[in-house]
């Protein structure tokens, strides 16, 4: 993640309201340079496209000058933040790139790679982990509609994983939870997403998720929140010369399930 975090410095530093000003002159900045910075960025973000709905109320459109000191001199290498109100002062720094939040930051410098360069295998596990938490979110905005054929390039047939999936998301399907999105009420956040295992056939990621989700139930319209951040672990495998994810540790599986 640090490799995001120095790219994100670098673009608001190339930022044309940024370089244009007093900011753009000046090699070291200090604390009034970062109260400058922040009243540049209240007044792009309270134009943004991006907060004029309810994420305006989530995240907020400002960042405070210790916020971004903070961000601009810490050294992020050895840390790992699972702290929701960093990513959303992530978000909102990307918002204010001109992207729609982190996540989509972090897709955009992985298309800026050439054309003509293949992705190394880490790239390509990385993207199936993105893709694959992109297709739960699309499947849950399916329901009650059990629709796991969605996971067909991501999931092996016949994995454990895929079966546990099946088993619990088909008891929120018969009991009609249905998933809200409207005024962004439900989104996730992927992040620092790394390789712990590195074999020929079988790979071991690890990534952090940020899951906002809000369920109603049928025509009760009762409504099951779920709102954690965790560390969750990817088994991937090779066969027949094909990798997909096997298996997936996820601390909070099943937890609505258990809410009858």
């Amino acid at each position: 993640m640090k490799t995001i975090y120095n790219s994100i410095r670098e673009e608001v530093i190339k930022h044309p309201k940024v370089k244009n000003s007093v900011l753009g002159n000046v090699t070291e900045w200090k604390r009034s340079h970062y109260i400058i910075l922040s009243e540049i960025i209240k007044d792009e973000l309270s134009e943004a496209e991006e907060l004029k709905g309810g994420k305006r109320f989530e995240i907020g459109n400002t960042i405070s000058h210790v916020t971004l000191q903070r961000f601009f001199e810490n050294d992020y290498q050895d840390k790992t933040h699972n702290d929701l109100r960093f990513l959303k002062t992530l978000d909102k720094i990307c918002i204010f790139l001109g992207f729609k939040d982190l996540n989509a930051y972090i897709l955009s410098i992985k298309d800026k790679k050439p054309e003509n360069e293949e992705p190394t295998v880490e790239e390509f596990l990385t993207q199936m982990v993105y893709n694959y938490c992109s297709t739960v979110f699309e499947f849950y905005k399916k329901f009650p509609d059990h629709k796991t054929e969605l996971f067909k390039d991501l999931v092996f047939d016949g994995s454990p994983f895929l079966e546990r999936a099946t088993q619990f998301s088909k008891e929120l399907c018969d009991r009609e939870f249905q998933l809200v999105t409207k005024n962004n009420r439900s989104n996730f956040e992927v992040f620092d997403i790394h390789v712990v295992t590195d074999e020929p056939d079988k790979k071991i990621l690890e990534s952090q998720e940020f899951w906002n989700l809000l369920f109603k139930v049928g025509e009760t319209g009762e409504e099951h929140f779920v709102n954690q951040l965790n560390t969750q672990i990817y088994f991937i495998r090779k066969i027949d010369n094909v990798w997909k994810i096997w298996d997936n540790y996820n601390p909070d599986a099943g937890r609505l399930n258990n809410k009858k």
